[in-house]
């Protein structure tokens, strides 16, 4: 008797294609920071007028998340992220063409619009081609490498910038990376894995409970997402940790240069520059690994009480980090105990994202856009709070990261009741 044909593992092709546009997501995003200082001088912009241009991508970011995720619920994720990939990099290569503060706000409003609806597409890909069990993995990889495309953007972009000549020819060139993914995903991803013809019938028999979260024309339950406990709490949680997030992708450099005194040319200070998301990409990793095996040999709980401590331990090691880097005075321990903190914080990255999954199902895109519209929410704000707290502090730098300390411990709190085996359609 010949036995049956094993499981094909075609499914994780998809995994590589949502790590790739991870890190060309943060690549792109990323490397705007970096090149804040020469972008300034160039075009004579203060910081005050900086703050404004920071805010006008993270605003359309989280503005255009959900309905980025309700379209990838709707059409499907392929559809969407072929037009969001291709519309970003159009702006991505623009940006380099700016003219002044006008159109500096322009593109990177627009361009926030398209990377909108990446990561709630990334997780409706995987609520239909991976089994429940290896979304978290999925998720925490995803992150993994793309906060590592941020870790080292600054270097990538110190390199590129001298190679073609200055930060204006630099966007073009990263822009180019989004037009190479968008050909070979549209020649290899389907909606529906059944249509793949690399998949095999055992591994479609995997995902007979991934395939009830197939794409259809059905409408966002408001009231559903608005009464429910998780979500709500989602929402909070991720509010505050974008909020310390965008710290570190948008100011950090300039606390570097100001504070710490660091030459931000130099290729060290770029590698410390890039430490909390190099060890945030290994906290991605890690929570979605640690939470798998946490749930592994659980009889009480299972996945959803395993994310709830990891998520807790993450945000209160997170704020203690912050702490500690306050109280240090060489820069290199500055740099190395905030690399902690962004390890801490992406300790509960991949159970929040699989938590949206799990909890939204056919709705996995609108959930994970919700929250993420929210996060980003924290985003905008924090891009203008830095300034003003620092400005009321009397110009201390300090001041803005106590807060941000502080807003740790309200995520900690907030996982403590997530329940991601909560569902938003019955």
């Amino acid at each position: 008797m010949v036995s049956p044909l094993p499981p094909s593992r075609t499914r994780h092709g998809v995994i590589v294609f949502a790590v790739l546009l991870g890190v060309i997501h943060y690549v792109d995003r990323v490397c705007f920071g970096s090149m804040n200082t020469a972008i300034q001088r160039d075009l004579g912009l203060s910081d005050a007028e900086m703050k404004w241009v920071f805010w006008a991508f993270t605003f359309a970011y989280a503005l255009f998340e959900i309905p980025g995720g309700w379209l990838g619920d709707k059409w499907g994720p392929r559809r969407v992220l072929i037009r969001i990939v291709i519309f970003w990099s159009v702006f991505t290569a623009l940006t380099g063409a700016v003219t002044g503060l006008v159109t500096l706000l322009a593109c990177r409003f627009i361009f926030g619009m398209g990377e909108a609806g990446g990561f709630p597409n990334i997780t409706k890909m995987f609520s239909l081609w991976l089994p429940q069990e290896e979304r978290g993995v999925a998720q925490g990889i995803t992150w993994m490498c793309a906060r590592w495309g941020g870790a080292f953007s600054p270097l990538l972009v110190l390199y590129v910038s001298e190679l073609v000549g200055g930060w204006r020819w630099t966007f073009p060139v990263f822009a180019g990376l989004g037009v190479l993914w968008v050909f070979f995903f549209s020649r290899w991803f389907r909606d529906d894995p059944k249509d793949h013809p690399q998949v095999n019938a055992a591994e479609l028999k995997l995902l007979e409970e991934a395939s009830k979260n197939r794409s259809e024309h059905i409408a966002i339950p408001w009231r559903r997402l608005v009464s429910s406990r998780s979500v709500l709490l989602l929402w909070l949680y991720y509010f505050c940790i974008s909020y310390v997030w965008y710290f570190y992708i948008t100011w950090l450099p300039k606390y570097m240069e100001v504070v710490l005194k660091m030459d931000m040319k130099a290729s060290w200070s770029a590698m410390l520059g890039g430490a909390p998301l190099f060890l945030g990409g290994i906290g991605c990793y890690a929570g979605g690994v640690l939470a798998k095996r946490l749930s592994a040999g659980s009889t009480r709980g299972g996945i959803s009480r395993a994310r709830r401590v990891v998520g807790v331990a993450g945000m209160l090691g997170a704020g203690g980090c912050i702490c500690l880097a306050l109280q240090q005075s060489d820069s290199t321990w500055v740099m190395m105990a905030l690399g902690l903190s962004g390890f801490f914080n992406d300790l509960s990255m991949p159970g929040a994202w699989g938590a949206c999954s799990d909890i939204g199902g056919k709705l996995a895109g609108s959930v994970s856009g919700s929250m993420n519209m929210l996060g980003n929410m924290g985003g905008a704000l924090a891009v203008l709070a830095v300034v003003w707290i620092r400005d009321a502090a009397g110009g201390d730098w300090n001041a803005p990261l106590y807060v941000a300390a502080g807003t740790y411990l309200v995520s900690a709190v907030c996982w403590l009741f997530i329940d991601s085996d909560e569902r938003l359609q019955a």
